[in-house]
Formats: structure tokens, C-alpha cells, sequence
């Protein structure tokens, strides 16, 4: 029995979903423990497209849990949306395939707000948020005057956190010149949607304790990319919470003992959505052809994502950071008939040559690539099952990106279908 987390390697948007779904398949348990509706999954299974915000990417799949941890931040009127629109795709979702902890914070409509308002006065200097209230959400987590789901059981103890919270956002508003926000509304809003939210409410730690001990297979799924972490990504242009694989254990409730292998999902090219520093970064033909072919668009947001060459250097620090015990390298087949590609394998910052990004986003905005190029295959590696049916010239690229990020190469994506997979390590098994 082993217990997997998948982890974005890069900015997000490496493909977790189909991984997930494919793991997912012998996972007993799938655990969503980080991030809110600002990141989503594409799962596409038998011809049908799910796209997922803040459900696991298990509940599409028959004899599964999928649980809702206490590190998720959720829009609960998000969340409902959600949960009808899986279900009209013929999707069961009930209290018994579906667990929300009972410690989880919510996101509120001034969260929301804040979020915009924030981004609208920064001008230049905005992340690219996603404008869902994430951030503000998770700041009141910190500055503990947050909503929990727990706090949707009693009216008395709701209205008492919301005195807490909107003293402190109405100061900030009256400071901004915004109107206040009025308290008993948005009270009977969340008193109305309680039961629908609370039907799924579970102590999650005990859960997860008493799958452990029915040997129960489970799959800690991540949101976004270690890049986007607070503390270890290119900040500040970062999420607000912890996307290493650690944090697994903290946003669901089990002890680090309980991770068994971490499995670092990895782009064969490089993307990013939102402002920050990208030193791969292609802006030219290249750039253009990578994000077409790639279909490269978010799944929440539809913004354009910014490609660019892999960043061996990158990579390689974040498995390091995370733990990363193997990647699973998708979207190979988008690099098929390119002529040349390029790999970085360090960077030039003020005529000095490093191996690491470093921690300054001034010296990471500076970073210029040193590139070590690769002759391209020219020819489909779209659908291919096995590795020795690879180009020549494809297995080349692997194997140099392999040796170089000092990881093994788990598995290869050759197309967004699930089956379209090269094995080479199973997770679960190995």
C-alpha cells in the first residue's frame, strides 16, 4: 500500500489532471489539499470534458472518495455550481463518495472584491491573481477571523464571525473609499446554502486515519505548481498557500509518515499564466507555435498562457524543494516537429553564471538562459504506448532531461487521453 501526492513541478499547468485521473483509477481516496477555484483540472474520459475547480479530479470515477481538505480555501456558491454541473454530466455526487473538512475556510463575496479592487490600484505591479479571492481568503485564515465551514452550523456563532471579519474589511474599505458591506444579507445568504454545504462536513483527519488503517490506497492531489508557492516560489508573484508536496499532510490532516512517494508532474516545455519572472520565456514564432499546438489556455480563467523552452534548472529546484521522487513528463507530442529544442541548464545573472534561480525577483527578472540544444524529431509521437517506439531523437531529449533534473522520468503523456501514457514507473507499485 502506498499513498501518493502529485505536485506541479512548474507554474502550473503541467497536465495534472489527466495524471490524476489516471492514478486516480487505483486510488481508494483522492484528496484535494490547497488552493481554491483559481486552479483547475481537464479530465476528458470516454469523449466526455470535465473541468474541475475545486473538486478532486476522483469524483468523476465510480467507487471513489474524494475528500475536500482543511488547506482548501472554497467558494461555497463556487462549489455548488460545481457539483450540479459534474452531476448533469451524469456524475454521482453524494455524502458518501464526496468529504469536505469541517475546518475548511470559506471564501466570501468580499473576498472577491478585495481581490479585484487590489488588482484594478496596482497597475504595473499586479500578480495576474485570478480575481476569485484566494489571497484574501487565505489572509484572513492567518489573521484568524476567517469563516470555517464549521462556523455554518450556528447562527449565533456566524454572526459573530462575521462581526470579526467585516470590522476588519470595512475599515480597509472606508479607506478605499468603498462602500461598506452590510452583514445580516450576506448572513441569510450563507444561512441558506448551509445544509447543502454541511451534508459533505467530516472530520477529515479522523477519515483519513481510518482509511490508513483499512490499508486504503490514497492519492493527495495539488493545486497549481511548486513555482507559485509562497514560500519557495518566484515571489511575490505566488499563490497564498503551500503547493510543495509537504504540504499534503498539513491541508488534510495526516502526518508526513503518511506520503510514500511524490510524483512531480512536468511539462516538456515550459508555461506560465499571470505576471512574474520567466527566463525561458519565448515571445517570438516559436513561443506562438508551442501555446497553439499546446492548446495552452486556463482551464479557469481561458487567459492565454505565456511558453517558453523547458527549464532544466527550474525543474530540478523544485523537485529538490518537494521531494520529487519521480516526474511524469506530459505534452511531448507538442514538440514533434519542431526543428530545434532547447533545454535551459543555467542562467547569466550580472556576467556571473548560476545553477539555481535565485531568490530575488530582481535577479530573477535579469536571469538570461544558457540553453543546450537538441535536434528535433520531426515526426508524431502522438498516442505511443512504449518507449522503444519513441523518435531516436525524442528518447535523446528524455533521457538528457532526465539526467539533468537528477529525477526519473515516471511516465511520458503523448496525448490528453488517458490511455496515452508510456509507463515506466508505476506510483503505486514500484
Amino acid at each position: 500500500m502506498k499513498n501518493i501526492v502529485v505536485v506541479g513541478s512548474q507554474w502550473g499547468d503541467e497536465g495534472k489532471g489527466k495524471i490524476v485521473d489516471w492514478l486516480s483509477s487505483e486510488a481508494d481516496i483522492v484528496i484535494r489539499f490547497q488552493g481554491g477555484h483559481n486552479a483547475g483540472h481537464t479530465l476528458v474520459i470516454d469523449g466526455v470534458t470535465y473541468k474541475l475547480r475545486l473538486l478532486p479530479s476522483g469524483v468523476v470515477r465510480k467507487n471513489k472518495i474524494s475528500i475536500i481538505g482543511n488547506g482548501v480555501v472554497i467558494d461555497p456558491w463556487a462549489l455548488l455550481d460545481e457539483i450540479r454541473e459534474i452531476k448533469s454530466k451524469g456524475v454521482e455526487i453524494n455524502q458518501q463518495n464526496l468529504i469536505i473538512s469541517e475546518a475548511a475556510n470559506l471564501i466570501l463575496p468580499f473576498h472577491r472584491e478585495m481581490d479585484e479592487i487590489r488588482e484594478d490600484a496596482a497597475g504595473k505591479s499586479k500578480i495576474g491573481t485570478t480575481r476569485r479571492g484566494i489571497g484574501p481568503a487565505y489572509e484572513d485564515k492567518i489573521g484568524r477571523r476567517s469563516i470555517r465551514v464549521m462556523d455554518l452550523i450556528s447562527e449565533e456563532n456566524l454572526d459573530n464571525r462575521l462581526e470579526v471579519v467585516l470590522m476588519h474589511h470595512n475599515a480597509i474599505r472606508k479607506g478605499l473609499g468603498k462602500e461598506i458591506y452590510k452583514k445580516d444579507k450576506l448572513k441569510q445568504d450563507l444561512l441558506k446554502i448551509a445544509p447543502e454545504i454541511l451534508k459533505y462536513s467530516q472530520p477529515v483527519w479522523k477519515k483519513i486515519d481510518e482509511f490508513k488503517s483499512q490499508e486504503k490506497k490514497i492519492l493527495f492531489e495539488g493545486a497549481q505548481g511548486v513555482l507559485l508557492d509562497v514560500d519557495h516560489g518566484t515571489y511575490p508573484f505566488v499563490t497564498s498557500s503551500n503547493t510543495v508536496a509537504s504540504s499534503a499532510a498539513t491541508g488534510s490532516g495526516c502526518g508526513p509518515n503518511s506520503i510514500n512517494y511524490v510524483l512531480g508532474i512536468t511539462k516538456a516545455y515550459t508555461t506560465r499564466v499571470g505576471e512574474g519572472p520567466f527566463p525561458t520565456e519565448l515571445t517570438d514564432e516559436i513561443g506562438e507555435k508551442l501555446g497553439s499546438i499546446g492548446k495552452e489556455f486556463g482551464t479557469v480563467t481561458s487567459r492565454k498562457r505565456r511558453c517558453g523552452w523547458f527549464d532544466g534548472v527550474l525543474v530540478r529546484q523544485t523537485i529538490k524543494i518537494s521531494g520529487i521522487d519521480g516526474i511524469a513528463l506530459t505534452k511531448l507530442d507538442v514538440l514533434d516537429h519542431l526543428k530545434e529544442i532547447k533545454m535551459c541548464v543555467a542562467y547569466e545573472v550580472n556576467g556571473k553564471k548560476i545553477d539555481y534561480l535565485p531568490a530575488s525577483v530582481e535577479d530573477q527578472i535579469k536571469a538570461k538562459p544558457v540553453y543546450k540544444s537538441f535536434q528535433g524529431w520531426n515526426s508524431s509521437t502522438k498516442g505511443i504506448k512504449k518507449f522503444d517506439e519513441l523518435p531516436d531523437n525524442a528518447k535523446n531529449y528524455i533521457k538528457e532531461l532526465e539526467k539533468f533534473v537528477e529525477t526519473k522520468v515516471a511516465s511520458i503523456s503523448t496525448s490528453p487521453e488517458r490511455n496515452d501514457t508510456i509507463l515506466i514507473i508505476d506510483p503505486f507499485k514500484n
